[in-house]
């Protein structure tokens, strides 16, 4: 489904990421863990060709850049304008918007497609607020909504986890296994340990390479996690609680 060949980026003669491999199966939810600078969100916009890269993004065969309709890509919400004057509705229609032409009014179908999808993760009774005037897991639930709306094959997510309640959590969880069972694939950016990392068919570890790619029993491990992140008293003291994987 999607296949990652030897991606580097480069900042000013800074690498970024240097020769990431990695593939991603049809129904597999990928959970992509690193401290923080290791370059996970990099990857996530090279692979959309959002930063400029070297190596090959293929999605079912072809480049990524030629299938872009099929994936889809949600960012992390720190990066968003929560001030910019749009409604849930209307954000959630972007994706339809983007398939047929941004000067295009949506059809009947398009309509029909973000009402479903705004049902899907119950914000269709607050499709006219202001995306600024919800609260952090009403608006991930909203660019969820805008990702299920676009019917992508691949869905690329940036810390969808962060700032939610557990009521949006449990329901995106919901959702990805749905996704899943339907054949999509999930490519989730993550920084959560612990049992939350069980709920990932695998797991990629990276620090500017990737170290690891494997089921969570295996990539948590004590060394890999101190080939991430460093070793000493601070990462041991951090690994203490997740003690569970390391048996």
């Amino acid at each position: 489904m999607l296949e990652v060949k030897n991606l580097s980026v480069n900042y000013r003669g800074v690498a970024a990421l240097e020769d990431i491999s990695l593939f991603a199966g049809a129904g597999e939810l990928v959970g992509l863990i690193g401290p923080n600078g290791a370059g996970k969100s990099t990857l996530i916009q090279a692979m959309l060709g959002l930063v400029p890269s070297r190596g090959q993004v293929l999605f079912q065969g072809t480049p990524l850049r030629g299938r872009r309709r099929l994936v889809a890509y949600v960012p992390q919400r720190s990066r968003i304008d929560w001030d910019y004057p749009i409604t849930a509705g209307q954000v959630a229609m972007m994706a339809q918007a983007s398939l047929a032409g941004w000067f295009r009014s949506p059809s009947p179908q398009a309509k029909q497609r973000v009402t479903v999808a705004l049902e899907r993760v119950d914000m269709l009774h607050l499709c006219d607020r202001p995306i600024g005037q919800l609260s952090g897991g009403q608006q991930q639930r909203v660019f969820l909504a805008r990702a299920l709306a676009q019917g992508a094959d691949l869905l690329l997510l940036d810390e969808p986890f962060t700032g939610i309640d557990k009521k949006t959590e449990a329901l995106m969880l919901a959702i990805f296994a749905e996704l899943r069972a339907e054949g999509k694939t999930l490519m989730v950016c993550s920084h959560e340990w612990g049992d939350a990392l069980h709920r990932y068919d695998r797991l990629l570890l990276l620090n500017r390479r990737l170290l690891a790619d494997d089921t969570p029993e295996a990539v948590m491990t004590f060394d890999n996690i101190q080939r991430a992140y460093g070793q000493g008293p601070q990462t041991t003291a951090k690994l203490t609680p997740y003690a569970d994987f390391f048996c």
